[in-house]
This record gives C-alpha cells, structure tokens and sequence, in this order.
C-alpha cells in the first residue's frame, strides 16, 4: 500500500492517547502499554494512519461508512447546513427543514405502514427509545402488565442501560449492572452450532418454538416485544436458518406482541436494501431502528421508525395531554439530517444497493475459500456482512483457547499488509464500504488468507497447535 507524510508527531500522539483517551471496549488491562492506532484519512473503501500506512477498511468505521469516506457531497452538506443553522431543538412542534425532509424520504423506503420517524443520536438510543416507545404505548392503552420483552443470546442492541440489557454477548455483561427482572434471552439461532445430524429446517423449527414457549410461559398478556436484528452483527454475524424472521413475526403476530427490527447494521445498503426487512427477510415489523448507515458515519444519527396503526392510537383526542416523554438534546439535528439527505442521495444516485447485490455473492463467494484452511470452522455472512471463525478443532468445531489471541494476531499480521479487520476472541468481522471494488475484494481475501496461515504456523511454532 502507499504511504504517505503526514508530519504527526506520533509518538506524542500516543502518549497522549495513553494518557487521557478512555477507549471504547477497551482491554483496560493494556491501555497504558498497547500502542494505539490513529487514523487520520480516509478515501474510498481504505483509510491511512498516522504513519502513512493505507489500509483497506474491512470493517467499514464500525458498520457504518457505507457510501464510503472522501464523500465531499456530504461534507459540503453539512458545512451548508452548519452555516445556515447549526442547531435548533426538535422538542414540542419545533422542526427544521432537513429534519422534515429527511423523515418523508425514509417513510418512502419503510416497509408497511411504517410512515413516522422518531430522530435520535445514535443505535443505543434508537433501541431505547423503541422499546420506551412500547413500554409507554402499552401504559398509554390500559396494558401494564405487557412489559415483558423478549431478546436472544449473541445479540448487540447497544450500550445504554435498557439497550446493554436487552443485548446477549456474553463478553459485554461483565461487571455491568444490567436489567434482568423483565428481559429474557432466548439461545442463539446459530446453524453452525446446531447438533450434530441436525438440519436445518429442524433447527429452524426449534428457534421458533423458543419464541412461541417463552411467549406463553410468560403469558402473551405480559409480554410487550420481542427485538432482533434480521443477522445478528457484533455477536458474529450470525444468520439464522433460511424462514426464520417470517415465522418469529408470524409468532409475534399471532400473540399480540410487538415486533422490532433492528437494522442499525442491516440497513442503508448492507444486504441490498435501505431497508432489509420486507424485500430481504418478507416481514413488516411494528418498529425498526436503525443509525450507522443512515449517514455513513459522516455525523451521529439515529431514528426509530414507527408503524401508523401504533402512532394512531396514541394521538389526537386520545393523546390530547399526554406526552412521550423521551428525546435528545440532539435528537433531528440540522446538520444530521442534512448529511443523512446527502447520503441517501448518493445511495439513489449511484445505485449503491444495487452493486451490493451484485458485488455482495462474489465477496461471499471469495470470502468462503478460507474454509480450505484448518484453523477456520466456519465463514458466514451475507453480502457485505462476514464472519470467519477460527477453530482448534475442525471436526468438533472447538473455539481456540482464550490465550492463543487468534483474533488479535490475525489483526495484527493483516494490518502492515494493508488490511484492517475486526477482531473478536475468536472471530474475524469484516464489513467493508459498500463501494469496495472487487479488485480491493481480491486484495481483502488474500491478505486475510495470508494473514491466518501465518498465525497457524505461529502457534504451531510455539506448540500450542499441532498440524493436522
């Protein structure tokens, strides 16, 4: 990869990382010794650090930069709105015209009925502002015991106190105070972890009689929602069995329980769709949230959207007097919409989700060959959407010890030949720009390749694994 000079001081750089920067998700055991790495340009479907070093960024920020970074449309979009108005309060009847304009041309990609949008700051407080959304909703029609709300293992809805719990990954509830009495976690819909002889449509069957059983052990009358993402992101994209969002809204449906799509990762272009729920996965959810994608990381933004049939019971005569009372300081910020205006007209433009759903197979296809090497159990996904999980054993689908670090050294051996991937314990994410071309796929996949085989010859080297 080139490099190039950018006269930052380094050194002085981290040290002043190291000494005042609270990172997120940070291993708090190395943040005064790790050196960090500091990003300072993007273009394209790459970024460069403060060595100069450009990397293809296969995980896209964090899920997010979609149409891709350089994008001066927005940047100009935002500078405009800024020097026009940089901030109103969105409380009351009070509105600006990006906001207006912005909420009317998501409700035209929303499936169903879900025609009004609620603007937050990010995924976190789109998630709880859904879920206060219900549970105020439910209070609101004379149903408060309805409170119950029902999530999955692996899933990751953010990290506000109310969106931290209803999430499952195991590794992000430690020392954490979480809410426990009301929220309920069913096992993890993943097919690689099915029994052995299992199939497929059988496990399907089984993860949608975990919803139906925990629903009347509960009592449908108790229970408010249920909330998935379409593919569970941050928990290793895992993709449930083929039928499986139908029939768990089909589930809700039959229950009278509200059904809540997150698709702060799945929306905006990552699985060909702005919104993936209907064309995707054939279900009209109640609410759906979504942030990331919405400006491609430009700004922070985040919007639940909410069906007309919800929205009507609680407004005009009957909701004369009674206020939802939730919102953000930031919440519909000027300058967001603005960029998420730009942003959806670059989307249009340039028909992003259609080289999604083009370019989306070969990335899988591409993707699944390092299934030819021993220490990967398993490469799942869908378009732009990749886990490769690494194993100690192949046929029992063992995941490696804590201390072997697969993930990190995977990291750290793609880096210098210009790859950035996503390391989680055992699991390499990656969600590239949606305008990665299939050159920088090629590229991706064979210093991914690379990559694991030297972390393989490493820990065979060091005798903590042993060729096959």
């Amino acid at each position: 990869m080139d490099t190039h000079n950018f006269g930052f001081d380094f050194n002085a750089l981290a040290e002043k990382d190291r000494d005042h920067m609270i990172h997120p998700w940070v291993d708090l055991g190395l943040t005064k010794t790790r050196e960090p790495l500091i990003v300072v340009e993007g273009e394209g479907a790459t970024v460069t650090d403060a060595k100069g070093h450009r990397m293809i960024d296969g995980i896209g920020g964090m899920w997010c930069v979609n149409v891709g970074y350089g994008r001066n449309e927005i940047a100009e979009a935002i500078a405009e709105q800024a020097r026009r108005l940089c901030y109103f309060s969105p409380f009351g009847i009070i509105a600006t015209p990006p906001s207006i304009e912005f909420a009317a041309r998501l409700a035209e990609y929303a499936p169903g009925d879900l025609k009004h949008v609620f603007f937050t700051t990010g995924g976190s407080t789109a998630v709880d502002s859904a879920l206060r959304f219900v549970s105020f909703r439910n209070n609101f029609l004379g149903k408060p015991k309805k409170k119950h709300i029902i999530t999955r293992e692996f899933a990751y809805h953010g990290s506000s106190l109310l969106s931290a719990s209803v999430s499952g990954k195991p590794a992000d509830r430690g020392n954490m105070d979480l809410i426990t009495d009301i929220i309920h976690h069913l096992p993890v819909p993943n097919p690689y972890r099915r029994p052995e002889g299992m199939t497929l449509e059988q496990f399907c069957d089984e993860k949608v009689a975990d919803l139906e059983k925990k629903i009347l052990e509960l009592g449908p009358e108790n229970v408010a929602c249920f909330i998935a993402e379409p593919l569970l992101a941050s928990g290793g994209v895992i993709v449930p069995p083929p039928g499986y969002q139908k029939r768990t809204w089909e589930i809700c449906r039959k229950y009278d329980v509200l059904y809540i799509s997150d698709e702060v990762v799945t929306g905006f272009g990552r699985l060909g769709h702005v919104f993936a729920s209907k064309p995707v996965f054939d279900i009209e959810p109640d609410i759906i949230t979504c942030a990331k994608g919405l400006t491609s990381g430009y700004v922070p933004l985040g919007a639940m959207l909410v069906s007309d049939r919800l929205f009507a019971e609680l407004t005009e005569t009957a909701g004369k007097g009674q206020f939802f009372a939730n919102g953000y300081t930031y919440s519909a910020h000027p300058v967001a919409c603005a960029a998420g205006l730009a942003n959806l007209d670059i989307i249009e433009r340039e028909d992003i989700c259609g080289r999604v759903r083009e370019n989306g197979p070969y990335f899988q296809k591409r993707m699944a060959e390092l299934l030819e090497l021993d220490i990967v159990g398993d490469v799942r996904g869908s378009h732009f959407m990749v886990c490769v999980e690494t194993t100690a054993d192949k046929q029992q689908k063992l995941a490696p010890p804590v201390q072997w670090d697969v993930a990190w050294r995977i990291f750290e051996k793609c880096r210098p030949k210009g790859l950035m991937v996503r390391p989680l314990s055992h699991l390499i994410i990656l969600s590239p720009p949606l305008v990665i071309t299939r050159a920088q796929i090629d590229e991706t996949v064979e210093v991914l390749k690379q990559g694991i085989k030297e972390v393989f010859d490493d820990l065979t080297r060091e005798g903590l694994r042993t060729k096959a």
